[in-house]
């Protein structure tokens, strides 16, 4: 299989996804649009795409100019039946291009947060495993509604964490991909962040537990 890794920025890559895809033999190759305008060959040629998270929120488009393009895109992508899975910002890109409009939630979520998979969700290829709850590590202050005609699949005390495209397209606000390091990059660099000081982040309690808990989080 060929996939192609849409990447935000740097330190927010395909993490552990990469390596299960190379590990079952699959082909992935990563466009990072921010800073290469031109895809590595046409994203509707690949057998799968999935779209990473940022730094950048959803409503910065007079910023970050490639925000609108790749909503296009995404929408294209859709319309095509391309198999798709969006992540954190990703996901909100992916439900804004379904028709959702992405908003601040009413709080940040940063660190480890549980989330609860609804009844849909529990017949869902992608979430139905992890029934009927889980603890899933986030680092948003943006939200996604669900999309008109989606299936919600999930959802913590905040927000909306998981919905379902018509058959191949999912729309996820945590970060089931982050790696061991980027998380801890996160954590260091926290102040980078204005929202992850204003609810009072703690490098020193976030870090350790994250080292506790990123391998088991990876494996499911």
């Amino acid at each position: 299989m060929r996939v192609l890794a849409i990447v935000h920025q740097r330190d927010a890559g395909p993490g552990v996804f990469a390596e299960a895809i190379r590990g079952a033999g699959g082909a992935l190759e990563e466009w990072t649009l921010a800073e290469r305008p031109q895809p590595p060959a046409d994203p509707c040629g690949y057998d799968a795409v999935f779209v990473l998270g940022g730094a950048m929120n959803a409503d910065e488009g007079e910023r970050h100019g490639w925000i609108a393009e790749e909503e296009a895109l995404l929408r294209e992508l859709l319309e095509a039946g391309v198999p798709l899975l969006g992540l954190c910002l990703g996901g909100q890109l992916l439900a804004a291009a379904a028709g959702a409009t992405v908003r601040r939630a009413a709080r940040p979520e940063i660190g480890w947060h549980p989330v609860e998979v609804t009844p849909e969700g529990g017949d869902d290829p992608l979430l139905g495993p992890l029934a009927p709850s889980f603890e899933a590590f986030q680092w948003h202050s943006f939200e996604f509604p669900l999309p008109p005609g989606a299936v919600p699949l999930a959802r913590s005390e905040v927000c909306l964490q998981g919905c379902r495209l018509g058959e191949r397209a999912w729309a996820l606000q945590f970060h089931p991909e982050v790696s061991r390091a980027d998380a801890l990059h996160w954590i260091d660099d926290f102040e980078a962040d204005p929202d992850a000081v204003r609810c009072g982040v703690d490098p020193a309690v976030l870090g350790p537990k994250t080292g506790e808990k990123i391998a088991g989080f990876n494996r499911l």
